[in-house]
């Protein structure tokens, strides 16, 4: 660490003492993440082929890079999860018995929801919109976002500060029912760590899926399975240009 250092130590107590704070700092969440990974799956351990752990995303310190890391892992894990179920209910037909869901009879989830009028898809998006944002709020006292110290994966409660929103919600995002409020710490850990793993496989699992829809034979067990979608997974609000088959037939 000395060595990296271009001014004197002697004429910098400062610098060193932030730069050694720093450097703990970095390998305190280093030695948690790779903690973390050996009890997500002792068999695989610590893997970062890419080595993401070890960079600094737009400017932000190596600590804060993990935690944002971490909190994106939890939370695309729980949106696949939501979406790998969704898409089974609603292949199966299952739906909304009213409009404009009810009048849809297309059987992909896909062309389900291309078959959505317009408004309702902006209201979806700004629905999620609003618990993007809500989930980055820290207004309970002491409460820490997760790239400053805070928790991975941690939703704040609508009822936690009920003074701060124009309205009563609801539920709560995370865990409306209270299940988790009487679990030991270590029960609640292990129960995330439970999360994490489930919410990788639904990744795969969705996006499985949506490849062996878009690719018939892509997914050989999903094979004659799925139906093919001929719309644009990508593109999910409008596509203008040709449709996949469009563009097969011209290069093939």
């Amino acid at each position: 660490m000395l060595s990296v250092l271009t001014t004197p130590v002697a004429f910098a107590p400062t610098t060193l003492a932030v730069a050694s704070t720093r450097t703990n700092v970095r390998m305190d969440a280093m030695t948690d993440l790779k903690e973390t990974a050996t009890k997500l799956n002792p068999a695989v351990g610590y893997w970062d082929p890419l080595k993401l752990a070890e960079a600094e995303f737009y400017d932000y310190t190596n600590a804060e890079t993990i935690g944002f890391l971490r909190h994106a892992e939890i939370k695309h894990g729980r949106i696949a999860m939501a979406g790998f179920v969704g898409y089974c209910v609603q292949a199966n037909g299952i739906k909304f018995p009213w409009e404009p869901f009810a009048s849809i009879d297309a059987t992909s989830p896909p062309d389900q929801w291309d078959a959505l009028p317009e408004a309702a898809k902006i209201q979806i998006i700004l629905g999620i919109g609003f618990l993007e944002w809500w989930s980055e709020l820290r207004l309970e006292s002491g409460a820490l976002h997760y790239m400053k110290g805070g928790k991975p994966g941690y939703v704040p409660p609508f009822d936690a500060t009920p003074d701060q929103l124009p309205h009563w919600i609801g539920l709560n995002l995370w865990d409306p029912f209270k299940f988790t409020s009487k679990l030991t710490p270590e029960q609640k850990e292990k129960k995330l760590l439970t999360e994490v793993n489930n919410g990788r496989l639904a990744m795969i699992g969705l996006f499985g899926l949506l490849s062996e829809a878009k690719v018939p034979g892509s997914v050989p067990l999903l094979k004659g399975l799925i139906p093919f979608y001929a719309g644009e997974p990508m593109a999910p609000l409008a596509y203008s240009g040709p449709s996949f088959a469009e563009v097969h037939a011209n290069l093939f």
